[in-house]
């Protein structure tokens, strides 16, 4: 039983816009939060949030009440986008537990025939591979790697197995079907529909709508029988496209084409440290960073040599169509440590999981090659791997855009930014460089540790990173 007298009062589940409600009325009474939902039981949410939140701008409000969606049967490529929020916690479907072989393809809304059949073509060659390279991994392994005495075979077969999929997840693409769980903030799933509405993917602009329609709904999946009340109706119908997102990447998108000179091919490091010292600079490469397929170090140093008129005229552009409840674009947000990584997918996946950073991706375009994971080579799958993937990025550049990013597999390589203090670098660098980690990410966590150590050798000297060739393969 809880205890009348504690100073600490739990509160059971309610409704996200009544708990909004009553905790924002609970910070503006002298009353407690017993009477505060009692008050709430009577009066009309709805109205107080039209217009405390919506009206007068008290989007702080909407911090106080939670909602869990599920999202099944979307895209790896949605789930991605789905999941690009600073503030979100979830969790999406495991490439390393779960066998994706059995579980076809999303083929995108964009696509009409012949595209669609091509498509599937390169599609289905893709999960054959991934069958095969499967296969013959694990049968490599159970050679190499003998079940130690005091492991159990249950824990050995299944370790083994993870081990393999790490390998034939590289096959794996955009386009396989996923499902993710999320808890967000009311106003946290407003900023992403509204963000969803303007992305370039009609599949994501499906699922704005339909997470609109869900939280004007009761609930799909109930737990307690008096739990029936709609989500969020009011954020439902307020939620609009964010315009300025839209015509900003638009406009962005045309100047780069215009004012940079064309991206040529070139042999970077996979991970490269940039440490802006002018914050004007900073802003502008971030800017045009999504606009193109340029490195970083490579944007940074352009926007120095301008005028000052010229990065005042990108700025200009990305903040022409601001609206008066817009926030700023996230280019505008900075760290002290900038990392340009040229990575695979199965990677960025994982590497996009870190909240504590301003990430920010070039368009996929298949132009950077792909990676082949050492293992191959040993367990007599390289050639059944690199036919898979170099027929499936011809044909994806034979495919229009946005549709033909469904087709990218994991193993491909994409540009991707990663801005942040010194505290998350040591976090990220320390935690995935662990054994435990699949091998491409503890490689990337390995150079961010050799980077910082090399502009900052005090602070490289603090992480406490694994090498990648310090190895356990039965550990998980």
């Amino acid at each position: 039983m809880p205890n009348p007298h504690s100073r600490v009062v739990s509160v059971s589940p309610m409704p996200p816009e009544k708990c909004a409600y009553a905790l924002a009325r609970y910070s503006r009474s002298p009353d407690s939060i017993r009477d505060s939902i009692e008050w709430v039981r009577t009066h009309n949410s709805q109205s107080f949030l039209e217009s405390f939140y919506f009206q007068y701008g008290h989007q702080s409000i909407a911090d106080l009440g939670h909602t869990i969606l599920c999202f099944e049967g979307v895209s790896e490529l949605a789930a991605t986008e789905i999941e690009d929020e600073t503030l979100w916690d979830g969790q999406a479907k495991s490439s390393r537990y779960q066998d994706f072989s059995t579980s076809g393809f999303i083929t995108p809304p964009e696509f009409r025939e012949p595209e669609a059949a091509a498509y599937a073509r390169a599609a289905g060659d893709l999960l054959n591979a991934y069958v095969e390279v499967h296969r013959l991994a694990l049968e490599h392994l159970r050679g190499a790697l003998p079940m130690p005495e005091s492991m159990k075979p249950a824990a050995y077969e299944r370790n083994l197995r993870a081990r393999a999929f790490d390998v034939a997840r590289y096959l794996l693409f955009w386009g396989v079907p996923t499902q993710v769980g999320q808890v967000t903030s009311i106003r946290t799933l407003e900023k992403q529909i509204r963000r969803l509405r303007a992305s370039p993917y009609a599949e994501l602009r499906e699922v704005a709508e339909e997470i609109s329609v869900a939280c004007a709904s009761e609930p799909g999946c109930v737990w307690e029988a008096c739990a029936r009340e709609p989500l969020a109706p009011t954020l439902a119908r307020h939620a609009e496209q964010d315009r300025y997102a839209l015509e900003s990447r638009a406009d962005l998108l045309a100047w780069a084409a215009q004012n940079l000179p064309k991206f040529t091919a070139e042999e970077p490091r996979r991970v490269d440290l940039v440490r802006p010292t002018d914050p004007v600079t900073e802003i502008v490469a971030t800017l045009l960073y999504p606009a193109t397929q340029h490195p970083f170090r490579s944007l940074y140093e352009m926007a120095a040599g301008w005028s000052s008129q010229q990065r005042s005229e990108v700025i200009g552009l990305a903040c022409r169509k601001r609206g008066k409840r817009d926030e700023m674009l996230a280019a505008f947000r900075g760290g002290l440590f900038a990392f340009d990584m040229l990575i695979d997918l199965g990677a960025y996946r994982d590497m996009h999981r870190h909240r504590r950073c301003h990430q920010f991706r070039q368009a996929y375009t298949g132009l950077h090659g792909f990676e082949t994971p050492a293992l191959l080579k040993a367990a007599g799958a390289e050639s059944v791997y690199t036919k898979a993937m170099a027929s499936a990025l011809e044909t994806m550049a034979g495919l229009p855009a946005p549709g033909n990013q469904y087709l990218m597999p994991f193993g491909a390589r994409s540009r991707f930014l990663f801005k942040m203090d010194f505290a998350e670098a040591e976090y990220i660098s320390r935690v995935r460089s662990g054994v435990k980690g699949h091998f491409s990410y503890r490689e990337i966590a390995w150079e961010m540790k050799q980077r910082i150590t090399e502009v900052e050798p005090s602070l490289g000297n603090l992480i406490d990173a694994t090498p990648p060739w310090v190895d356990d393969p039965l550990v998980r």
